[in-house]
């Protein structure tokens, strides 16, 4: 059975398997191959994802959902209908789509995954990612990090060995991993990222520059109309794309708002020269995690045997050319920015089910060494965050230290688990609080608590805690807010698996009704070319046929149910005959 690889990305996603011996990309149901991570809940309850989603995004801004990648492991929330959506369950619609195409093109039940996510992306962020998989009913054999699965794709075609930089700028995150290709062995020496860092960033240059001078031209803000807004975050996405091959080009919005003096339309010349100032900071903002990573490997530019170019934004001329300056390489061209990450998901996937023959470098055995991308730590008295594993260390990890007791005859205690660079825990990122009850009362001091930390391979944490004087390890209690609890992730599965019988039972709502009007279409053109030769009982039986069909089409597609289908079926299927009949009967 194969395993889907997926690129669940902030912009776009994109999914592949391995056929034969190669990652081949899966299309969606629209022939894209790639799907835009997009959801948006229709005015009657549909869930719509990708291009058909964004075709009512000004008409809809308000139940329209973009970019939900960036909230992943927070505690964000999308209220649509009176019902919060977290950023899980957004996510988990737009995997459950991709599942659904890949089904339907590859002709059997897809139940297990492989799904990247930024090198950068902290503990939260891949446990969310997980449960979004989980909730979209897939078995998730592995959170892989964009940039190694991106290394695994270039190495399946390039298996000599040598150092690479993978340069990561996508919609919303910018990652950058330096990575040995060796004898079958991919080795992920350091990585560095912004994980709010993307190509939304630059379209909101380009968005702020035009409604600045629109309202200076014309007093419309269109920050303050969500129509409009959108309409102009369409645009700037288009003009962004469009300036990476041509030096200028023109946005040009009809009917764009109102004044006093009647409609507004919006029409403005972009250059790439103004396009690259508004967007010279957010390029500057990427030399810090490259000299990072860098510094971290030990190694100097001039080692690299080739830079990787990965995410939709680095197809932006001063970004390559940024790369240029800053490595002294010209970046490779050898791969699709596009679909390498999802490809080399796929091949991972392929090697965990050992469903791929010889799908790496060379043939044999895959052997992945990635890392913990950020340090973790624990908060100490004076609220110091002591590091216990150190950022860049290779996964799996399995680490051990005593810890006490800082005040007299405690009989709990609390380990506070952060994750971050800085040196007071208040500065970093609350991974979780793991408290320990039970503890025999004694001095501060005495009592030793081993705490065990042992982080997988997908980069998630997981913390267990024992006193060795009572052997209690037993009342453990794990609180983080941002995270989905065992019974909230059974409970989105449910509401998932209940939306997905409610959207079969629409679609078929639409097959039948579609049916019923095509009958209904077939036979009043019959009655209108046969005209006066048709006998009149047969034309009259026709016409209340007609009338019968749509009296039962009359009834929205969201309101019918499994009767109402089944009546409109049966009426549409009599409606057919008849026609058929009075075409034989009329001379």
């Amino acid at each position: 059975m194969a395993v889907l690889g997926i690129d669940l990305g902030t912009t776009n996603s994109c999914m592949a398997v391995v056929e034969g011996s190669q990652p081949e990309v899966i299309p969606n149901a629209e022939g894209e191959r790639t799907t835009p991570s997009v959801v948006a809940f229709s005015k009657d309850g549909e869930r719509l994802v990708g291009t058909i989603a964004i075709r009512q995004a000004a008409m809809n801004p308000d139940r329209t959902i973009f970019s939900v990648k960036r909230h992943m492991g927070s505690s964000w929330r999308a209220t649509i209908d009176g019902k919060a959506f977290s950023p899980q369950e957004i996510s988990a619609i737009i995997l459950r789509k991709l599942r659904s195409d890949a089904e339907k093109f590859l002709g059997q039940t897809i139940t297990d995954a492989v799904i990247t996510v930024p090198a950068y992306f902290n503990d939260s962020q891949r446990q969310a990612t997980k449960d979004a998989g989980t909730i979209a009913g897939l078995n998730v054999l592995r959170i892989i990090n964009e940039p190694t699965a991106a290394a695994l794709a270039y190495g399946l075609d390039n298996g000599q060995a040598q150092m690479v930089m993978v340069y990561d700028l996508g919609g919303g995150t910018f990652d950058v991993s330096i990575i040995e290709i060796g004898d079958n062995v991919i080795e992920v020496l350091a990585t560095a990222g912004n994980n709010h860092l993307g190509g939304d960033d630059f379209d909101m240059r380009i968005v702020d520059y035009l409604a600045d001078n629109f309202k200076r031209k014309t007093g419309f803000d269109a920050r303050r109309d969500q129509a409009a807004l959108q309409r102009l975050r369409e645009a700037a996405t288009t003009a962004k794309k469009e300036l990476s091959s041509l030096d200028t080009t023109t946005i040009n919005l009809p009917y764009f708002g109102h004044n006093a003096q009647g409609p507004l339309h919006l029409e403005e010349t972009l250059s790439r020269t103004t396009f690259n100032q508004l967007t010279a900071d957010l390029v500057e903002q990427t030399t810090g995690p490259v000299r990072q990573a860098l510094n971290d490997a030990g190694i100097a530019a001039s080692e690299l045997g080739q830079v990787l170019l990965v995410g939709g934004s680095t197809r932006i001329p001063a970004v390559q050319e940024h790369v240029r300056k800053l490595t002294g390489k010209t970046p490779s061209s050898s791969i699709n920015p596009d679909e390498c990450v999802a490809c080399g998901a796929a091949i991972q996937g392929a090697t965990l089910s050992n469903a791929a023959g010889a799908i790496v470098p060379r043939g044999g055995e895959l052997l992945l060494l990635d890392v913990v991308p950020i340090s973790f730590a624990i908060e100490t008295v004076g609220g110091v965050a002591t590091r216990v594993i150190e950022r860049n260390s290779t996964l799996p990890i399995h680490y051990s230290q005593i810890f006490t007791t800082a005040s007299n005859f405690q009989t709990k205690v609390e380990i506070h688990v952060l994750q971050g660079e800085r040196p007071m825990a208040r500065d970093n990122k609350t991974i979780g609080k793991f408290q320990l009850k039970g503890i025999r009362r004694a001095p501060a001091g005495v009592p030793q608590i081993d705490v065990h930390f042992d982080i997988d391979t997908n980069g998630i944490l997981t913390v267990s805690a024992k006193d060795l004087q009572t052997g209690n390890e037993q009342s453990i209690t794990i609180t983080d807010s941002e995270r989905m609890s065992d019974a909230e992730i059974q409970a989105a599965i449910a509401d998932a698996e209940q939306y997905a019988v409610e959207d079969n039972a629409r679609r078929a709502a639409f097959e039948v009704r579609e049916e019923a009007q095509r009958a209904i279409n077939e036979a009043e053109n019959l009655i209108k070319e046969q005209g006066k030769s048709m006998d009149k009982l047969i034309k009259k039986n026709l016409r209340a046929q007609i009338a019968q069909v749509q009296r039962l089409l009359s009834k929205k597609a969201a309101k019918m149910t499994d009767t109402d289908r089944d009546a409109l079926a049966a009426a549409t299927a009599a409606l057919t005959v008849q026609t058929q009949q009075a075409r034989s009967a009329t001379p």
